[in-house]
């Protein structure tokens, strides 16, 4: 790679990747059988310090040490600190098709080093890429060991490193170049804020935060009077399923909680898909309802069978929303699935960023863990594919309740002949 900006550095355009056609696995444990997607690839090691791994949705090529800089705030929608970031191709000057990036090890024990190192290389190689980028992101300490660790595993892999970058306090350091005129020892100061690539990004009205932490704080929970307004309206609902649960059941007709919830709540659910993508929004009452709805199983996985690709952005808006407005106890059903839905999009720093969310309100949730595992084995969007059919999952869960009701039955009639007898 020259250290010379290259006049023919492509800048992003909107040309999106191909659409997914690989499933993930992510049910939960108690989901039917058949509404379990295919078991994306995964390590049986998980990285103890997983990836944001990032899919370009724009074309971008890199062909300088400025283009390189310019584009990963764009491919990860942040400004990266204290981070290794790696973007992948599959031959020299082609387009970026894999971003990577991880956290630096501090202190750099060489554990926790290799780890960073075998993590990225095993990746590149799952997908192909035989020709790679780097930049480390703080002080020559903390960079320099994972620099030094990702350099011998590439070269014992066959994986070229084109460039490898230390990047602090607006100057640059090349681990590639010894040339004193244009790699100075004392760094080389860049500006990307009007590089091509940086416009061209800007241009797709993607918001590119200031740290990874600005991009967390769009997930938080609600506060003020939105969070106020939500509580009491799923204090609410919660009310309103307990009084008619009993009201039936004074009248002789017997309900399971979640029988109802799911009969009342999985039409909100659609509804409130269909007014997202017409660019509406829903109010708290009605966000209520289904947050409460979406706890249960067969909710969640019929919303998750509509989440079709092209519909990609106003997913986004609707679980993101009801991600910040979820009481406790209801978040990990709409984290899960804005992470399914960013992870479709190839945006793995919000994907990891919901399923945090996810995880702190039901640690063992499963859609939440197998996604995780998924998106830290670097598996790209194109396994992100939509498992069943909204008509297929209801077809899976009548057959599995019947089956329940059909075992249910079968026990108490081996009990009134054991009781006769």
């Amino acid at each position: 790679m020259t250290h010379t900006p290259s006049p023919t550095a492509q800048a992003p355009d909107t040309a999106p990747d191909t659409a997914p056609d690989a499933p993930p696995d992510a049910a939960a444990d108690t989901a039917p059988d058949a509404a379990r997607p295919a078991a994306a690839t995964r390590r049986s090691d998980q990285a103890a310090n997983p990836p944001d791994a990032a899919t370009a949705q724009r074309r971008v090529r890199i062909g300088s040490p400025l283009s390189l800089l310019a584009a990963i705030p764009g491919l990860t929608r942040f400004q990266p600190e204290q981070s290794i970031v790696v973007l992948g191709t599959g031959h020299p000057r082609a387009e970026v098709e894999v971003t990577l990036r991880y956290d630096l090890p501090d202190p750099a024990d060489p554990r926790s080093v290799a780890a960073v190192a075998d993590n990225v290389i095993d990746i590149l190689s799952a997908q192909g890429m035989t020709t790679a980028a780097a930049v480390g992101y703080g002080g020559e300490a903390v960079v320099s060991p994972v620099v030094a660790a990702l350099r011998s595993r590439a070269a014992e892999t066959g994986v070229a490193l084109t460039e490898v970058l230390r990047v602090e306090d607006n100057r640059y350091w090349s681990y590639i170049c010894a040339n004193p005129e244009c790699c100075p020892p004392e760094g080389t100061p860049f500006d990307v804020a009007d590089h091509p690539v940086t416009r061209a990004f800007a241009a797709t009205g993607q918001r590119v935060f200031a740290s990874r932490e600005e991009l967390a704080a769009t997930v938080a929970p609600a506060s003020g009077d939105p969070a106020t307004a939500m509580r009491r309206a799923t204090r609410a609902v919660e009310r309103q399923v307990v009084r008619c649960v009993g009201r039936m059941g004074r009248a002789g007709h017997r309900v399971a909680r979640r029988r109802l919830i799911a009969a009342v709540g999985q039409p909100m659910v659609a509804e409130a898909i269909r007014r997202y993508r017409s660019g509406e929004e829903i109010d708290v009452e009605f966000a209520a309802w289904v947050t409460v709805a979406l706890r249960e199983l067969r909710v969640r996985d019929d919303a998750w069978a509509r989440m079709l690709p092209e519909h990609g952005n106003a997913h986004t808006r609707l679980w993101a929303d009801l991600t910040r407005l979820a009481q406790p106890g209801y978040v990990a059903a709409p984290a899960s699935l804005l992470a399914f839905v960013a992870w479709q999009q190839g945006d793995g720093a919000l994907a990891n960023v919901a399923l945090d969310r996810a995880l702190a309100d039901s640690r063992r949730y499963s859609m939440a863990k197998l996604l995780r595992r998924a998106l830290d084995s670097g598996a790209p969007p194109s396994m992100a594919r939509l498992p069943m059919t909204p008509e297929e999952v209801a077809a899976s869960y009548d057959a599995q309740e019947a089956g329940a009701e059909s075992g249910a039955a079968g026990s108490g009639e081996a009990a009134d002949v054991a009781e006769a007898g």
